[in-house]
């Protein structure tokens, strides 16, 4: 028995505090457990999100190593800028860069006043791209656009700028032969085409920049009046 205030009241006995805890022990436990659930059910969510994220960000640099001829990005250096522009004084026209990348190269000759196009297959670079141009105040001289550049025709360029890989320049130099006027030139950085000889050669290295006139490296000939000479009757 104990005493509260004088009154008499009966204590608990030992066998009913022993059924209280036990009733207790599975609830607490069962609260943890639901913690512990929530809990895992978050990180769940979170590394699958991760990985969806990480997919897709991956997948479009991953993809072209995976094609027969793979076009890695490599962004263009700030010399290989200036030997393209170097190559491209004294011409007008629309330009396209076939493999354009970051952008670097469309938005360096947009600034020098070209209509310049850049075809490129990852959509990250793209957005990146028009992102740029719209920060260098460019965006209405250049356009991007996501696609295969074998599914493309060049063919109303007059200017085109290449980053290439030696397998595939050999197909790519017998495309732009058959799409392209004699007046455009090709300017190839980092590798040169196998069969046309280039008009001009600047830079070193990795820097290196070749320069086709397409008049030259086609044997396109202009026409001209043939004055045949009087023979003495």
């Amino acid at each position: 028995y104990c005493f509260v205030r004088s009154e008499r009241k009966q204590c608990p006995s030992a066998g009913a505090m022993s059924r209280a805890l036990a009733e207790e022990m599975p609830r607490e436990e069962g609260e943890r457990g639901s913690r512990r659930s929530g809990w895992g059910l978050l990180v769940t969510a979170g590394v699958g999100g991760t990985l969806v994220a990480l997919y897709a960000v991956a997948t479009p640099f991953v993809t072209p190593a995976l094609r027969k001829v793979c076009l890695p990005f490599v962004p263009a250096t700030a010399a290989q800028i200036q030997n393209v522009l170097k190559m491209l004084e004294n011409r007008s026209g629309s330009l396209v860069d076939i493999g354009s990348g970051d952008g670097r190269i469309v938005i360096a000759a947009a600034k020098k006043g070209f209509q310049a196009v850049g075809y490129e297959l990852n959509p990250w670079l793209v957005w990146y791209s028009r992102y740029c141009a719209w920060r260098d105040g460019v965006h209405q001289n250049t356009k991007f656009y996501i696609s295969d550049l074998w599914k493309v025709s060049f063919s109303h360029y007059r200017n085109v700028v290449v980053f290439g890989v030696p397998q595939m320049m050999p197909q790519l130099e017998k495309k732009l032969e058959e799409e392209l006027e004699c007046n455009a030139r090709i300017i190839a950085c980092r590798f040169p085409f196998p069969c046309w000889i280039p008009d001009h050669t600047t830079g070193e290295g990795i820097d290196t920049v070749w320069a086709y006139d397409l008049k030259h490296s086609r044997g396109c000939k202009t026409k001209s009046l043939e004055i045949t000479p009087e023979t003495e009757s």
